[in-house]
């Protein structure tokens, strides 16, 4: 291993004086300009990571439903999970040791684990659409290239797309084609048939308006529009044209205020949902015939989703025995 060159690039991405960071189960978030010493490190990390696991790793350069100033970073692990808790270990270490003592973590990291170092590595790198994303995310890439490794730079993605296509290089393409049009298709294709058993039941009840967060979910969701059956009319709020990241709008804003975003306007029973600024995230929303607002969080919606497969169940299990009685 070329501790040297990893030193050299490391001079490039100094440490602030005095900052301690933890990952967590968002990986590390603060203020984006405190950043660029952490993606340096993650992408030094994640390739240690991909020599001991054999497989490809995800680096996703975001902050989530964070203001548009702030940044962060996450791995993700070969099939798509969060990193494993023992390494998230590492990566604190990692990110808050001084310059001098670079070298001797990654050698403790690598005697620890065992890491082959003849092993070959490779990352896959994704970041979202704050103007601070793109240089943190080449920080990324000069950490995985200190240590000689491969890397593929998917650009703007979701933190879901990511996750996507790593699982995808990692099961030799059986989940899916590793591209984002891809992983539009495999989720198109998807919707389309559990949608298909859905009568409909009003006249606009294929209408959804979507608030985009001023964010990367805006972005793509409008590439994926053109793999949806006509059946879905989405209209799109905050596509980032104008608006700012996460300001007044988006799925955190929408839970904690207990009110539509900025831009939306709501009709009675209109259906309305919000992504958070990764597109990790989504609540559904709608106002009543009196103006009440009512929020659809994760637990409502998958209360729902297990009430239509109930329903499902349930009307296979009629014709079923519909069946045996005719066969009888």
């Amino acid at each position: 291993m070329d501790f040297e060159e990893v030193t050299r690039k490391s001079a490039l991405h100094p440490k602030p004086t005095g900052l301690v960071l933890q990952y967590g189960t968002a990986g590390f978030r603060t203020k984006a300009e405190q950043l660029d010493h952490v993606m340096y490190r993650m992408g030094l990390l994640a390739t240690l990571r991909s020599k001991w696991t054999k497989a490809t790793i995800g680096v996703m350069v975001t902050a989530s439903h964070n203001p548009e100033e702030d940044n962060g970073v996450k791995l993700v692990d070969p099939l798509g999970e969060m990193l494993a808790p023992a390494w998230e270990e590492y990566a604190t270490l990692l990110a808050n040791v001084e310059e001098r003592e670079i070298q001797g973590v990654l050698k403790q990291i690598i005697e620890k684990e065992a890491v082959d170092l003849q092993q070959e590595a490779s990352v896959a790198v994704g970041r979202d659409t704050r103007p601070s994303s793109v240089n943190l995310a080449q920080a990324v890439i000069d950490g995985v290239t200190a240590l000689r490794a491969k890397y593929h730079d998917y650009g703007l993605v979701t933190t879901p797309q990511l996750h996507y296509v790593v699982r995808c290089q990692n099961t030799q393409g059986k989940y899916g084609a590793a591209t984002v049009d891809g992983y539009c298709k495999k989720l198109s294709k998807a919707f389309a048939e559990l949608t298909k058993q859905v009568p409909s039941r009003m006249s606009d009840h294929g209408c959804l308006k979507v608030d985009g967060a001023n964010g990367i979910g805006a972005l793509k969701l409008q590439e994926i529009q053109q793999h949806l059956t006509k059946d879905l009319v989405i209209t799109l709020h905050n596509d980032g044209s104008s608006g700012k990241l996460n300001y007044l709008c988006g799925a955190d804003f929408v839970k904690v205020q207990q009110k539509p975003p900025q831009g939306v306007k709501m009709k009675s029973n209109e259906r309305c949902c919000s992504f958070d600024g990764d597109a990790d995230r989504i609540v559904y929303y709608y106002v009543d015939s009196v103006g009440r607002f009512h929020l659809l969080d994760g637990d409502k919606i998958a209360t729902l989703i297990s009430t239509f497969i109930k329903e499902l169940l349930t009307k296979v299990k009629s014709i079923c025995k519909v069946t045996c009685v005719k066969n009888v």
